[in-house]
């Protein structure tokens, strides 16, 4: 068992989720940001997802690059966000007749930019997105907020891309140089 992906994978989520518990959302210049191997991190993310959007009869499309440079943050909080995101795009494609979610990733001169576009109905006001208990959430209404606060203290942002179909979310992440310094 020790050498099954699946149950490594598990067992980071599990210390992952256990750390962001204890993680405090301190601003981004408060903090020294390790860093992080994003690519590994999609990986993990890759194991996690694929049994339950399996189940529910989503295609998850990678495009994805092989080797994505170093990036500023921790983790198991892009872990959580990352699954947040592709939850989210689960909920919304349970009554869509096409259900995909493609993965792309777009190395930039100090970001790597990570897009979640789905094939669910979208989101027709955008105005309030990203605060707190929203009216009409499938969930908490925590989700997008939170996820937007964690990804700020990496220096990075969360944003919604509109789309003609759909819908698309962007994890910007600040590229690490080294010696504590992002581009």
């Amino acid at each position: 068992m020790g050498e099954n992906e699946d149950f490594g994978a598990l067992g980071n989520l599990i210390a992952g989720l256990e750390n962001l518990s204890t993680m405090e959302l301190r601003p981004s210049w408060a903090q020294s940001l390790p860093a992080t191997d994003l690519s590994s991190v999609l990986d993990e993310l890759r194991i996690v997802i694929a049994p339950a959007f399996s189940e529910s009869g989503v295609a998850i499309h990678w495009q994805v690059e092989d080797h994505l440079p170093l990036v500023m943050g921790e983790r198991y909080g892009l872990l959580q966000i990352f699954l947040n995101l592709t939850r989210n795009s689960q909920r919304a494609m349970e009554a869509s007749k096409r259900k995909q979610l493609t993965i792309t990733s777009a190395v930039e001169p100090s970001s790597i930019v990570i897009r979640f576009e789905d094939t669910g109905l979208g989101i027709a006001d955008t105005s309030s997105l990203f605060r707190p208990f929203q009216r009409g959430a499938d969930a908490t209404g925590l989700g997008l907020y939170v996820s937007r606060a964690i990804v700020r203290t990496f220096r990075g942002d969360l944003r919604h891309e509109p789309r003609s179909e759909g819908c698309c979310f962007a994890v910007s992440l600040a590229r690490y140089i080294g010696s504590g310094d992002a581009l």
